[in-house]
Parts: structure tokens; sequence; C-alpha cells
């Protein structure tokens, strides 16, 4: 029997980090034992769908690498299949015709909770033969549970579950204005598409008993079912769709690396040991659900920007390159007005846990020219600053070779030679040519900007505080 596995996000909003997990978990169970992964959008409740979901759902697994096999199925282009199961049911008395109205429906909701009793429909219209006898024309499709008994299925993460059918519902199959809903669609569609294992959030498994018995009224196979423990926020809560906050390309954008997201996301809630760093094959390889945990994992930041810096510092200096061109194009910062980006890199790598924060961290050095309106100075004894700031100049301009080295020992002999505080003179540069309180080391920094426009800057600098204060 060849492994089947699908994700089927409904597109009702942003994917976030407990739908991507339940994709990964379906994804390398298909794939570790060579089968095949599907893709299915749920778009049937066309009042919840929210535009621009199927796109970012697309994105999102594509960025990823999560790639699926054959087409990506649309529950709205099946309804010629949903059709035709209802009407085989109906035919064989599977399922029924309920022409009671939402008022009637909402009394005796009402009254069973008022009444301390499990709100659930009360059979009303299960055993009308004739329905040529009922005038109104409006009627829901209706699920014929069975009344006694159990139904129960075996979890490849928590094993045996039990229901009893006295507590399920007659629920319904197809609504009022004809469209089926999810319950029964779900099984139309794993029937279909022949997936032998569905893998999803431990909150679908109220839904499991129904979709078993439509299994079983069909007289299908049941597919095997493994459902994963919830996926909690930095909040404690439920990762939500309705959360902007939540939305996973987020990270993306941020400048996060898709194997350091694949890495973070296997291990909430999956284990193999002690072992912490993944690689793709080793993940497919590694996989099981007898390492799955049974109780909710908490999303952690730290820890995830922890994986995201291991990887920049291990991935091939070209590859990361090559994203970082993207992350400045998209800041709109010209690369051809600055240091060579691989210079840049090496400089800021062990600094920062994005791409896009190497970038903003970054970016004075590719402005054209230092921002002189920085009145930091005022507070300075604007002679002593004007002093530094020359004999800086007049040193930096005999620096032979530009150089990193050579920029720190010039530095270290001004401090020395003119009895200045060495922590006053970084704090100086620091500040005129990055702007910030901290930075990579100050002659690094020198280094990238360059030569020319450091002496540039300089000169141009005192010639501005000679002029504003003297």
């Amino acid at each position: 029997m060849k492994i089947k596995t699908r994700f089927a996000p409904s597109p009702t909003g942003n994917l976030h980090f407990g739908n991507i997990r339940t994709a990964l978990f379906s994804w390398l169970f298909a794939k570790k034992n060579d089968g095949k992964f599907f893709l299915r959008i749920e778009d049937t409740d066309v009042l919840r769908n929210v535009e621009g979901s199927v796109k970012n759902i697309i994105k999102v697994m594509k960025w990823l690498g999560l790639n699926w096999d054959e087409k990506i199925y649309f529950q709205s282009k099946r309804l010629y299949l949903y059709k035709k199961i209802i009407f085989f049911m109906l035919k064989n008395g599977f399922a029924y015709k309920c022409y009671c109205s939402k008022t009637v429906l909402e009394e005796k909701r009402n009254h069973q909770i008022l009444n301390n009793e499990k709100p659930k429909y009360d059979g009303t219209c299960r055993n009308i033969q004739n329905s040529n006898f009922i005038f109104n024309n409006s009627f829901v499709v209706r699920f014929r549970n069975p009344l006694k008994g159990y139904v129960k299925f075996f979890d490849e993460i928590r094993g045996i579950i039990k229901f009893k059918n006295s507590e399920l519902d007659d629920f319904i199959i197809q609504r009022r204005n004809g469209m089926p809903t999810y319950n029964f669609c779900v099984v139309a569609d794993d029937l279909d598409m022949k997936i032998t294992h569905v893998i999803r959030g431990e909150d679908h498994i109220s839904n499991t008993p129904k979709q078993v018995n439509i299994f079983t009224a069909l007289s299908a196979n049941v597919p095997k079912y493994a459902h994963l423990p919830i996926l909690l926020d930095e909040n404690k809560k439920k990762f939500s769709k309705k959360n902007n906050n939540n939305d996973f390309f987020k990270y993306f954008e941020e400048g996060f690396l898709p194997e350091a997201m694949l890495n973070y996301l296997v291990r909430l809630g999956w284990s193999h040991g002690n072992k912490e760093i993944f690689s793709i094959d080793e993940m497919k390889n590694l996989f099981s659900f007898k390492n799955v945990s049974k109780s909710s994992s908490i999303f952690d930041k730290k820890k995830l920007l922890y994986l995201n810096k291991y990887y920049i510092n291990n991935f091939t200096n070209e590859k990361i390159i090559s994203l970082l061109k993207y992350y400045f194009e998209k800041e709109n910062i010209d690369i051809l007005n600055g240091p060579n980006v691989k210079k840049v890199f090496k400089v800021f790598k062990n600094r920062c846990f994005s791409l896009r924060e190497i970038v903003i961290c970054s970016s004075y050095l590719y402005k054209k020219c230092v921002n002189f309106k920085n009145l930091f100075l005022v507070k300075c004894n604007k002679k002593k600053f004007l002093i530094i700031l020359k004999v800086v100049y007049f040193n930096f301009k005999n620096i032979k070779i530009w150089i990193s080295s050579e920029i720190w020992k010039t530095i270290q002999l001004i401090s020395y030679k003119n009895n200045f505080s060495l922590k006053k003179i970084i704090y100086i540069l620091r500040k005129i040519f990055t702007g910030k309180s901290s930075s990579p080391s100050i002659s690094k920094i020198l280094y990238l900007i360059g030569y020319a426009k450091v002496i540039f800057s300089l000169k141009k600098f005192i010639f501005f505080i000679i002029k504003k204060f003297f």
C-alpha cells in the first residue's frame, strides 16, 4: 500500500506555525515512506474565505520546499463528486433530508440547554417516509448516524480512542444552499484521493468519529489518524488565523531561512534523543509518530532566532550573499554605493539573527555621506572634541594600507601619544559614522566605509563643527 498524506488548509486567513507544523509532519511521513503528499484547499465555506489566502498558502509551501505531488486540489471545484456521493447516501438510507426550520432548531437547542441536555438534533425528520408530503422545499441533508454501539479508531500518537454513537449527532452534510459541509467533504476527498494517513491537530479529534462513521457507511477503508498536540504561541494561547501577528510568511520578510524554520518546526512536539540540528534528509529518515509528544508545545522566538543564526553562520557564503542582495534591494539600498556585500556579511553575521537584521544594521555603510545634523556634540566639550577630530583626520590621512588592523593601530597610537581616552575616540567615530551607540569593531566599520569616504567625511565634519560652534 502506497502511503498518501495531505495538507488541507482552509483559505480563511494566513498560515501560522500550527498549520505549517501539520504540513511538515504530513510531508515528512509521506517522503520517509516513499509515498505521496497532496495539497488540498478546503474552500467550500465561501463566506469565511479571505482574499489572498490561497496565494499565501502556496508561497509558504514553496518557500519551505514542501513540494506536493500532482495538482492542487480545490474543494470548490469538486462539487460534482460531493453531489454524486450525497445522492448515493440519500438513495441508500445513509442520509436523509431535514425540513426543520432554523427557528424550530434554535428553539429545540435552547430547550435542551435549559434542561442541561447535550444540544443535538432530535431526529424529527429521520424517519419521514415520503418527502412529497412536505410543503417546505427548504432542507438540509443529515447523515443518519448509528444510534447504538461505539465508534473507535486507532490514533498513531494517542492509541485507541472510542466514542459512544449515542453522543453523536445526525450532523448536516449538505446545507440549505446545496453546499456540502466540512465533515462530509473531508471524507469524500480522502476517499477519492485514497489518503492512507490523516495527520492533523488534536482539535479535530471530535470530528473523527463522525468521519469514521461516514467511511463505514460507504463500506470504505478508514484511513489511519495521527492527531498532533496543540501548538501555543508565546502567550500560551492557541495560534489563530485571525491574529495577523501569527502570519507565517512574515518570517520570510524578516529574513529567516527556510531550513531554520523547518528545523524549528520539527522540534515542536517531536524529538530524536538530544539532537537539535536536523538537515532535511535527517528529518525524513528519522521522523516517527512514536517520538511525537502528546503534550502541547509553546512557541519560543529566542530558540528560533538561535537556529536562524546557526544556519546563517553555517551556510555557504555564496548562498547567503545572494539572499542578502534581495533584502538590500527590498530596503531600497544600493549596494553599488558601498562595500562588498561579502565583506559586510563577514563583519555582521555573528551579531545578527536574520538576513534583514544584517541589512538594517549595516545600512549606514551605503549612505552617500554622513549625516552631520546629529547634535549629540552639544553635550561635549567643543574645543576638546575638535582637537581630537583634527588629530584623527591627519593621522588617518597618513595610513598607507587601509585595512582594519592598521586603522586600529592608528587609533591606539592617537590615544597613547595625545593622552586621549581610547573609549572617547571610539565613541566619537562610532557616532559620526554609524549614528549608533554600538556596532562591530570601529576599525572594521571604517575599513568597510573606505579610505576616501572616511577622509572626506572627517574633513567635512570638521568644517561643520567649526562653522556651527566657533
